[in-house]
């Protein structure tokens, strides 16, 4: 009898996990408190558990008060209205029913009926439970990769796949031992079984919140190291508007002075010493104004400031501009994606041993915003699923992070990217709808 409680116990442990897992699919946590939120989670867990006891007979019921229950207690854990609740919990009641019905079909299938597994196999229908309940979690976890929160992204189809085999080799297991338990009389015996299948279970779940938790882990650690670089790009792009502004006030102070002088010389009629002060500082200012005008002050000072670089680096930089005055992108995106692209390009271009060459196309078109960047480099790289694998060039964790942020912001414009190598060229090619302001 024991036994029979906490078998209950475990398994409505088991339903209440799935159902947590499910909605936070769908929703952010109301508060961040642990405390808290587990005596949420441990209320329902109590419920749902009475409820079962209680209402064992009335089915229909059962699971009206069931789901209620999951409604409250989610939209009190779950930032969700609460008919948003009750849909989700209908939704998640049905997959628990299929998953029950599902692997009671399997099995009777396998066993003739259900009468032969209860007959020859004392804990038969109680592991087959624990079965569905293995099902069930499959099934929340794909949901959750496909629908939910960050930590899903971060974990890629071939980890999930490697992932999945603990369960699915839970459930094997779990089929041996029903298997096993026919050539057993002895109920402690098949009692030892039951537990090992209900402990192979929560295993189950352990694996799946430790793994959980070093993802998260990497997802902070990652958003501290992309707020670090973002706020590197930010402070120099911001000391080269500074630089630039600071060398107009200069300039502008120099032009009075010119002008006084060419006015005295004029006035004293001395032209030819006027001819040759002009030429003189005819050549002077053409090494002091800026290069690239583009109507963007922003894409102006970063361009201008990698340019002055590159000329000091003797790397030859070719560019195709037009009017960006109305591009879409917010200051920040800008300096995102041209930094980290040109810097990139940069570093590369110094590690070549021949001609050092960089081509940037920046240009709005058509309702699209191009911006490309093709430069030489010296390196192996391998490109898969138009993303950098290995490379000479790239594998510093600053480059690494530079293109995650850049593919964060081709993504927020919902653009697209194409990441190509030919030969001795990198080219790095970003297309982004110029939504109208």
């Amino acid at each position: 009898m024991i036994l029979d409680y906490i078998q209950g116990i475990m398994l409505t442990v088991l339903e209440i996990i799935c159902c947590k897992m499910f909605f936070e699919s769908f929703g952010e946590k109301r508060s961040e408190n642990s405390l808290k939120n587990n005596a949420v989670i441990f209320s329902l867990i109590i419920c749902c558990y009475l409820a079962v006891l209680v209402f064992h007979n009335r089915f229909i019921f059962k699971q009206i008060l069931v789901i209620v229950m999951f409604a409250m207690f989610m939209t009190a854990y779950i930032k969700i209205q609460f008919w948003k609740s009750i849909v989700l919990s209908l939704l998640f009641q049905g997959l628990l029913l299929s998953a029950d019905y599902l692997t009671l079909w399997v099995n009777v299938s396998f066993f003739k009926s259900i009468a032969d597994i209860n007959k020859y196999h004392l804990i038969g229908a109680s592991m087959i439970t624990v079965i569905s309940k293995i099902i069930l979690f499959l099934i929340v976890i794909l949901i959750r990769k496909k629908i939910g929160d960050k930590t899903s992204d971060v974990l890629s189809n071939t980890d999930l796949l490697r992932f999945m085999f603990f369960p699915i080799f839970t459930i094997f297991t779990i089929i041996a031992l029903i298997i096993t338990s026919g050539s057993i009389e002895n109920q402690r015996q098949n009692n030892v079984l039951l537990a090992i299948s209900l402990c192979l279970a929560g295993m189950n779940l352990f694996v799946f919140y430790l793994i959980n938790d070093i993802l998260k882990r990497e997802i902070r650690v990652r958003e501290s190291e992309l707020f670090r670089m973002r706020a590197k790009n930010q402070t120099d792009m911001y000391r080269s508007v500074s630089e630039n502004f600071v060398k107009q006030r200069k300039i502008t102070h120099e032009y009075k002075n010119q002008i006084l002088c060419i006015e005295s010389l004029i006035n004293t009629e001395n032209y030819e010493e006027l001819k040759n002060y002009i030429k003189n500082i005819s050549g002077h200012l053409s090494t002091e104004l800026d290069y690239i005008k583009t109507n963007n002050v922003i894409v102006d000072a970063i361009l201008n400031s990698k340019y002055r670089e590159t000329l000091e680096k003797g790397i030859i930089f070719i560019f195709q501009l037009n009017d960006l005055s109305e591009i879409n992108l917010s200051d920040e995106d800008i300096v995102v994606i041209l930094s980290n692209l040109l810097s990139n390009a940069i570093e590369a271009c110094e590690k070549y041993p021949g001609k050092k060459v960089i081509k940037l196309k920046f240009i709005e078109e058509g309702g699209n915003i191009i911006i490309s960047v093709k430069n030489t480099y010296n390196g192996k790289l391998e490109i898969r699923d138009g993303e950098i694998q290995t490379s000479k060039i790239y594998d510093n964790d600053e480059h690494g992070i530079g293109i995650k942020n850049i593919i964060d912001v081709i993504e927020k414009y919902q653009g697209s990217y194409t990441i190509q190598n030919d030969k001795e060229e990198f080219y790095f090619s970003i297309m982004l709808p110029n939504f109208k302001k």
